[in-house]
């Protein structure tokens, strides 16, 4: 006989059984592309729902136009990759348009999906291609968003209705039976659609409605300070949760300078940026606010963990918004301020790359505030965590389970260390203050985080003349 058998299980038979299972070690995890979540206006979309975008082209679709669509834009022009958006506000109307028959009496009623002032219209006319075919034309202004072919009959009403259920705008109902057709109009637009209402409040409930997901930078179109309070407590929650996010604000640098020096200072958090002034590209575009922090937000979210934003090139820009001394900049460095300034080649880039915390807590080292090491730190959190969940609760709690835990750390450990993300040397032990007990076990993970060389001092030993020697 040769069955197989369940691990632990006594046959009752003589004779010589299988089983298989797996012996190679888990796979320590790689690092994950950065994951933006924008909590944004617009005049498209369904209010407090994560959605996912991964490409321009999508904007329009998701969010429709305005500054939501302007911040998505920044974060794709900075590489982020993977992108959550949520549009915030409350209430609001959908827009409704009502077609009508040869007879000039109601057929058909067109209601936008999404509530919102978006200017929709809709054209019906012949196709000027095929007589038998008539068109149905849903614009914004004069872009043309979706196209539909009906026939020419006396059932064009239901013809609309079926065509247009795959619509990304509008949804079509009937509304009489009237003569079947349906007159020609040419772009009329969708009206009593109204924006919903965003305040302080709708930010908070937008924040909610994402606590669900995993995202790394959390970037916003709204430049409050309450709204900003409301987001760092969001971002903390979700950090005590388990998550990694961060998350940065933006001002304008028409703002006094001692009030953004306070308001910088007030965030005081390893996850929190900050920036502080801002740059004009070759158009005259003001990247002030929430502009410029959804660019540079982006950058630090789709940037490698190992690379310093200290002296990165902003690309596009060509001028600054604002000139500071150098006492200020000192000033606004010293306050946790994401600067941008010209280096010496004349390039407009990020003066040094770190965030708002300027007094640690008794936890917390002087590498907490650097953006890189941030990044660093959680993406070793994120990494361990992620190997060791598929065998937490899968292995015992004795020598071999527990020495299994640490052999799996230190693959993740050893891996970034060749990636220069950690210096060689770390350590994984167990607690010497806890031992294990039951089914816990504590363990102490000693490592030192990779950081780059941001200051060069330079000694010049410079003479007058070399010495005279002597002739013999």
């Amino acid at each position: 006989m040769s069955e197989f058998f369940l691990s632990g299980e006594q046959k009752e038979r003589s004779g010589v059984y299988k089983r298989y299972e797996n012996s190679g070690e888990p796979q320590a995890a790689g690092a994950e592309a950065g994951i933006a979540l924008a909590l944004v206006k617009g005049n498209w979309g369904e209010p407090n729902k994560a959605v996912e975008i991964e490409s321009p082209g999508a904007i329009g679709e998701v969010i429709g136009s305005g500054t939501g669509a302007e911040v998505l834009t920044e974060l794709l022009n900075a590489g982020v990759q993977n992108i959550i958006v949520c549009r915030v506000g409350s209430g609001g109307e959908n827009g409704t348009l009502t077609l009508q028959d040869g007879a000039k009496a109601d057929a058909v009623k067109l209601t936008a999906k999404y509530p919102g002032a978006r200017k929709l219209s809709v054209s019906v006319k012949p196709s000027i291609y095929d007589d038998t075919i008539r068109e149905i034309n849903i614009y914004e202004d004069t872009v043309l968003l979706e196209s539909f072919m009906i026939a020419i009959d006396k059932k064009e009403a239901d013809g609309a209705v079926a065509a247009l259920a795959k619509s990304k705008y509008v949804v079509a109902s009937k509304v009489s039976a009237g003569d079947g057709t349906l007159a020609t109009i040419n772009q009329v637009a969708l009206t009593g659609g109204v924006d919903p209402t965003v305040n302080a409040t709708a930010y908070s409930t937008a924040a909610n409605a994402c606590e669900d997901q995993d995202f790394d930078m959390l970037v916003t179109d709204s430049e409050e300070t309450s709204v900003a309070a409301t987001l760092q407590a969001f971002v903390d929650r979700m950090y005590q949760d388990g998550k990694y996010p961060m998350a940065i604000f933006g001002t304008h640098s028409t703002e006094d300078f001692d009030t953004r020096i306070a308001l910088c200072k007030s965030y005081n958090d390893a996850k929190i940026h900050f920036l502080f002034d801002a740059w004009i590209d070759a158009d005259g575009k003001n990247y002030e606010g929430y502009l410029g922090a959804a660019r540079v937000g982006g950058m630090i979210c789709a940037g490698a963990s190992n690379v310093s934003l200290t002296n990165t090139s902003i690309t596009g820009a060509v001028e600054l918004s604002e000139h500071l001394t150098n006492a200020q900049i000192v000033k606004a460095l010293k306050a946790g301020a994401l600067l941008i300034t010209k280096n010496k080649n004349k390039q407009i880039v990020i003066e040094k790359g770190i965030n708002t915390l300027t007094n640690p807590a008794a936890n917390e080292d002087e590498g907490w505030k650097k953006i890189r090491r941030v990044k660093e730190r959680f993406e070793m959190f994120d990494r361990i965590d992620r190997t060791i969940e598929p065998i937490r609760a899968k292995i015992d709690n004795d020598d071999d389970g527990r020495a299994a835990v640490i052999a799996a750390i230190l693959r993740v450990t050893d891996a970034m260390v060749g990636e220069h993300k950690l210096l060689d040397g770390a350590t994984v032990i167990l607690d010497p203050n806890n031992p294990p007990a039951g089914d816990s076990a504590w363990f102490q993970i000693g490592v030192d985080d990779a950081d780059s060389m941001e200051r060069i001092y330079l000694t010049y030993q410079l003479r007058f003349a070399p010495p005279t020697v002597s002739a013999e």
